[in-house]
């Protein structure tokens, strides 16, 4: 494994920056960019906009952008994915990217070095590359070191870094997996997340299923062990949507409301206290939600009503609401911008609203925040336009 974190997982940023300007408007500015959908990997952002057309912002040490070239320069404002492709869907990963289009080819690019790029290499890439074995996929996510995706019929394909057994293949090894390969089980999902070194998937009828690194209980299964295979995630509950973070998940039920397990350090499951969990915890308070992603320490939602909470880790402003405190609770997003979405990265969050304007907050030494600046971000900043 590469040494490439800049930070410590428990490390605390010392608050140097001055905090970046906000607004609680959408800009409105005639040939600013519409923004589809926003996710956040661990130092980079990415979005697409209504046409499909890719722009990245952040760090670039590994190619990550896709702008054709690596540095190590903050890229402070969205910059278009080279290579003129068009894609659906795009999720950013540890220190990689990968997209779909809407024909179903699977394309990444940045960081190769456990094969988590999928073109049977090794080697860092800073354009898209086309995933190898021709198959069409419905869906692709981007994990730490290693990504997954779904093909027609939702059978999972999983490459990269199997420690743990995040791939799913039935075994556990260290040996880059540089090809997709078929997850055991024969299950059939509709929806596949690749955290850090676990992974989970939902079925049709919405049942969890995760496999991989079960340190702390992020598989849900009421153990601690690894496994190398998907299993069924404790108390039947029914799922509309998944997401793996650092080392815990979160899933979103067909009643609305969000269960977490695994890591608790820094309150990320939200349930008031900083003990982890092997089985789904109930995020307490009576909110309902639309959506939620687990970003590395941290969990952001938005709620049926529109408001947006975050919770856990928040030495650099990633939960949004002005502070540097960890909140073990949901706390409200400061700022007065109502998300349609939401992606939860490593030290930062990002945020789509229904008229495709693009925010992020949190740490920003990198240009991740997509403001032109370096600054941390304590709330909402509006990114730049290409």
């Amino acid at each position: 494994m590469r040494s490439i974190d800049t930070r410590s997982r428990i490390g605390v940023l010392v608050l140097a920056a001055a905090v970046s300007a906000w607004s609680c408007k959408e800009s409105t500015a005639p040939g600013r960019y519409a923004a589809a959908s926003v996710t956040a990997g661990n130092y980079h952002s990415c979005s697409l906009t209504t046409s499909g057309a890719g722009h990245c912002w952040g760090w670039n040490a590994y190619g990550q952008l896709g702008l054709g070239g690596t540095d190590s320069a903050a890229h402070a404002s969205p910059a278009s994915v080279s290579g003129g492709l068009t894609f659906a869907a795009m999720s950013a990963g540890g220190y990689h990217t990968c997209a779909v289009t809407a024909g179903g080819a699977a394309y990444c690019w940045g960081d190769g070095v456990h094969g988590q790029l999928g073109n049977g290499s090794t080697a860092d890439d800073s354009v898209p590359g086309a995933v190898s074995g021709g198959l069409v996929f419905t869906a692709v996510s981007a994990g730490l070191y290693h990504t997954c995706g779904l093909v027609s019929g939702g059978a999972a394909r999983c490459w990269g870094f199997n420690v743990a057994g995040a791939l799913g293949v039935g075994s556990s090894d260290t040996t880059p997996h540089k090809t997709p390969a078929a997850v055991s089980g024969g299950l059939s999902f509709m929806a596949v997340s690749a955290g850090g070194y676990h992974t989970c998937g939902l079925t049709s009828a919405g049942a969890a299923y995760c496999w991989g690194d079960n340190t702390y209980g992020q598989l849900g299964d009421g153990s601690n062990a690894a496994r190398t295979a998907p299993v069924p995630v404790s108390g039947a509950l029914t799922f509309m949507s998944i997401s793996a973070g650092g080392y815990h998940t979160c899933g979103l039920t067909s009643t609305a409301l969000v269960y977490c397990w695994g890591a608790n350090g820094y309150g990320e499951l939200g349930t008031g206290t900083t003990s982890s969990s092997t089985y789904p915890e109930l995020l307490p308070g009576g909110l309902t939600f639309a959506s939620v992603s687990a970003g590395l320490l941290h969990t952001c939602g938005v709620t049926t009503g529109g408001a947006t909470y975050c919770w856990g880790y928040n030495d650099a402003g990633q939960l949004g609401n002005g502070s540097v405190s960890t909140d073990s609770l949901p706390a409200a997003v400061s700022g007065g911008v109502r998300f349609v979405a939401v992606s939860a990265g490593g030290y930062h969050t990002c945020g789509l609203t229904a008229g495709g304007a693009v925010y992020c907050w949190g740490y920003g030494q990198f240009g991740q925040v997509g403001n032109g600046s370096t600054n941390t971000a304590y709330y909402p900043a509006l990114t730049s336009s290409p």
